[in-house]
């Protein structure tokens, strides 16, 4: 399956371009330079996910969803740092290394390379894009895409190949799988475009599968689900109506279609496996949640996420920019399951993504939750690009914010880095990328978890730029 490619222009792509651009040279450097002082209790490994076109795109591309997956991997001891970068190699970027050029079109394109190009085995299918986050369990660094399989990486980020858990998850996981702090279980959700168009499993702290993929009733279309959360009894997702159109996409058209009226419904799947408690609402899309958590005294559920008014890719057009402005944010959703509805707060509408707290803390009640956001004060910003961080304690009956100005750094998502041997979510640190827009220099931040709003207390200089990317994780060493 192909299409004419002379009509795409990649230079013309804003996510193909400035801090958005790939790198392609993989590097190693040890004794970063340090702006500051590296604490020494920061022991281990950041890494972060993010797409990262190893040749120049062809037919489309369409961010964050296209695009191959590179790793960035910073290592910290004993007040010193060193890094690396590597791309995931799937089967499919062999190849196109292997011709020296891009051999598979942007989702859109419906490129596809026939046996002549690629062998009989890679002929014809989709291109495997682990390219939105990193996660390690069961000792197992997976990288990961959306409803695909994850590849396996080793600890110094050569690809070892795709995972399929003992072939017992042949289709893949979501990008965003939640872990039980307590259970160790991990809990994952992966839709498809023919029935059964979502299911559920749940893996192991051994990395076995103890639930194989479990059909989701009442879900007879393909949606789009980017995210999910956990609570200690439920999984919860959010399908909001954005529907697979692929009829639409053969013949030029959009493959997703927004379609507001059918509205978004909260599935509320329980974790030993008893029916689906469904909740309707109005049309919303988020990308990312923040945290879920059981409510006891009452049987709800607690979702906290961002909100946006519609699904939105790529660079934003006149018109999203006009939806977008009136009707987002950090929001809290209490859903009943027995009513089957939901009552939304908005914690605050500043523009923020990229969400995270303390991961010790998934299935419970949280006390704050960091982002990064934009500040209001940065013309021209991307999508996925933000000038500043935020956090908010949510434990107050009025959300408390702090917030730092990252002056010309574009930020990344932060990750919480606790200090060993705690278990309070202010004492540690908060880890994130940024590239300075005046110069493209690339740096790691290590922000204090008590007192964050001060900026960083250490500043890593990357010898590469970094392209602004999408998720990480913090592996310490004693781990």
């Amino acid at each position: 399956m192909s299409a004419p490619t002379t009509a795409f222009d990649a230079a013309r792509v804003a996510h193909l371009n400035g801090r958005f651009a790939p790198v392609t040279e993989e590097v190693d450097a040890v004794d970063l330079e340090i702006i500051g002082e590296l604490p020494d209790d920061l022991d281990g490994v950041y890494l972060r996910n993010g797409p990262n076109p190893r040749f120049t795109p062809i037919g489309s591309y369409l961010y964050p969803i296209d695009g191959d997956g590179m790793i960035h991997g910073v290592w910290l001891s004993q007040g010193r740092a060193r890094y690396r970068n590597r791309f995931v190699r799937t089967p499919a970027m062999v190849a196109e290394e292997k011709a020296g050029r891009a051999l598979w079109g942007g989702l859109e394109s419906m490129i596809l390379p026939g046996a002549d190009e690629v062998g009989d085995v890679l002929a014809n299918t989709f291109k495997p894009l682990p390219d939105i986050n990193v996660v390690q369990h069961a000792g197992h660094l997976l990288t990961l895409a959306e409803s695909d399989c994850p590849f396996r990486m080793s600890p110094d980020l050569d690809t070892l190949g795709k995972e399929t858990f003992d072939g017992q998850l042949p289709a893949g996981i979501t990008a965003h799988p939640k872990t039980d702090p307590t259970t160790g279980e991990m809990a994952v959700f992966c839709y498809a475009l023919e029935p059964p168009y979502l299911t559920w499993s749940v893996i192991g702290p051994d990395g076995r599968v103890r639930r194989g993929p479990t059909p989701v009733d009442g879900v007879d279309e393909p949606q789009m689900i980017h995210d999910m959360s956990l609570t200690s009894r439920y999984l919860v997702l959010v399908l909001a109506p954005a529907y697979f159109d692929i009829a639409a996409a053969m013949n030029g058209g959009s493959f997703l279609a927004w379609r507001p009226d059918r509205g978004t419904r909260i599935a509320l799947i329980p974790r030993d496996g008893g029916p689906v408690r469904w909740a309707q609402d109005e049309a919303f899309w988020l990308w990312h949640t923040v945290n879920a958590y059981d409510t006891p005294d009452d049987g709800g559920v607690v979702l906290d996420y961002v909100q946006w008014p519609a699904l939105s890719l790529g660079a934003p057009s006149a018109e999203s920019r006009v939806r977008d402005s009136a009707h987002h944010g950090l929001t809290r959703a209490v859903i009943d399951p027995v009513a089957g509805t939901v009552g939304r707060t908005r914690l605050d509408d500043a523009r923020v993504e990229l969400p995270r707290i303390d991961d010790r803390a998934l299935t419970t009640p949280h006390d704050r939750l960091a982002v990064a956001a934009d500040s209001g004060r940065t013309d021209g910003l991307l999508p996925g690009e933000y000038d500043a961080l935020r956090w908010y304690d949510v434990r107050t009956t009025g959300t408390t914010v702090q917030a730092w100005d990252a002056g010309d750094l574009s930020v990344g998502e932060p990750v919480f880095a606790p200090t060993p041997g705690t278990r309070r979510s202010d004492h540690g640190y908060w880890l994130t990328f940024a590239t300075d827009r005046t110069d493209n220099t690339s740096w790691l931040l290590v922000l204090p978890g008590d007192d964050p709003a001060q900026g960083p207390v250490a500043r890593l200089r990357i010898p590469v730029r970094v392209p602004l990317g999408l998720h990480g994780t913090w592996l310490p060493t004693e781990e």
